[in-house]
């Protein structure tokens, strides 16, 4: 599924592409993407005639602002956006198609089918789903190191699958907290309520950082992700233990293990983030 730094790229790559185009029409091929207005029919009746504006991002969703309307899509597992001539043939599972008046297209592709598309009048899609409950945004100035320890220092809960919360801090996936928890040190079966103050130091500046050089190498295109030019993102050759089993952590030489924690496959290095001792640790200073 993309995540923040890819569907950042997106974001960048659709403004300079979209951006003061006007639809002329829309064809929806697949009903069920569209999940407001309840018809079809009546998401592409809105969106003809009106121009894009700019394309905004909310955490893994893209919010593309038009004169009047605001159209919040998601990417989910595969879903795609590229720009095409309108005489070029459209690709196997192009889904939903936006007819511009200088005769290119906006396609949108989905393999799995999964991804979602809301119309919205503006400032409404912030208080209604999919938008209205999601957390941090952790590139912005609100991400501050006590706003990461308000929102999770008390929970009792590992801190993977808190970290994957949308409603806490929204971008973050399974890669990227792989990531971030590697390079602080922290296994990711810790629960939150046990970390030190130096841990949520070192998590709060490793989020920022891993997400911020992502977003520089254009994301990772680990499986399909391409952008909205349709090319690769490159930090996938940057990624430190996501994806690496059984390779040597580049701290230690250790070898990378990988395990299931709330369900999804993780990947750590067990010499450089310490489950037991943290434990043990833990159960000293709560005796105490």
């Amino acid at each position: 599924m993309p995540e923040l730094p890819e569907v950042e790229t997106v974001k960048r790559t659709l403004n300079e592409l979209i951006t003061g185009k006007r639809i002329r029409s829309v064809t929806v091929k697949l009903p069920r993407i569209i999940q407001r207005p309840a018809e079809p029919e009546q998401f592409a009746d809105a969106l003809a005639g009106h121009t894009i504006q700019s394309v905004e991002r909310r955490g893994k969703f893209l919010r593309i602002l038009l004169d009047g309307l605001v159209l919040v899509s998601h990417l989910r597992m595969e879903g795609r956006y590229g720009v095409y001539a309108a005489d070029e043939p459209a690709e196997l599972h192009t889904h939903v198609i936006f007819h511009f008046d200088d005769d290119t297209e906006l396609r949108y592709k989905d393999v799995r089918q999964f991804g979602t598309m809301h119309l919205f009048m503006p400032g409404e899609e912030l208080e209604l789903p999919p938008l209205n409950k999601l957390g941090i945004e952790p590139l912005e100035p609100e991400f501050t190191l006590e706003a990461l320890r308000g929102k999770l220092a008390h929970r009792t809960s590992k801190i993977k699958p808190l970290l994957l919360n949308q409603e806490y801090i929204v971008g973050l996936g399974n890669i990227y907290v792989d990531e971030a928890l590697f390079q602080a040190g922290i296994h990711p079966e810790r629960t939150a309520d046990s970390l030190a103050k130096a841990e949520w130091e070192r998590l709060h500046e490793s989020i920022r950082a891993t997400l911020e050089r992502a977003v520089a190498a254009g994301g990772s295109s680990v499986k399909s992700y391409v952008n909205g030019q349709g090319e690769m993102g490159m930090f996938q050759h940057q990624l430190l233990v996501y994806g690496r089993k059984d390779e040597p952590c580049p701290s230690c030489g250790r070898p990378i293990h990988k395990s299931v924690v709330g369900g999804r496959g993780t990947h750590t290095c067990p010499h450089c983030q310490p489950l037991k001792a943290a434990r043990a640790a833990n159960k000293s200073k709560r005796a105490t």
